[in-house]
């Protein structure tokens, strides 16, 4: 039996992949990168908007969390970011989380994070 469905789909990827009682986000970054570039809070706070509603849609939340890959293409930026990301994050089940500094897809992009999370 083929337990694994993939959603919001497109030639180049899924948004989400869930197999086996786990759920599978693709990077998001923030919605609107293509007419600017905001502040990393207001990325970083767009970002998770996105997650919290793919988590939904896969019939899950920020609470079951597994892990987190977070992407900055500043780290400098990191503090900053980090102060968004746990005023989220559910504290008493916070994910295995790395964070690294690395070029982004696109020049107005600060921040992608991709997340793991049980069904």
């Amino acid at each position: 039996m083929n337990d694994t469905i993939h959603k919001h789909t497109n030639a180049r990827m899924s948004q989400i992949v869930t197999h086996n009682g786990v759920a599978y986000l693709s990077g998001q970054v923030f919605p609107e990168f293509l007419t600017g570039s905001p502040p990393i809070e207001e990325q970083t706070k767009g970002v998770l908007a996105q997650i919290d509603e793919l988590l939904a849609d896969a019939g899950t939340s920020k609470s079951k969390l597994l892990t987190a890959q977070i992407w900055l293409s500043d780290v400098a930026e990191f503090d900053r970011m980090n102060a968004v990301w746990e005023r989220w994050i559910d504290p008493a089940n916070p994910p295995a989380r790395a964070t690294c500094g690395v070029t982004l897809g696109h020049p107005n992009v600060r921040v992608e994070i991709t997340v793991s999370a049980a069904l």
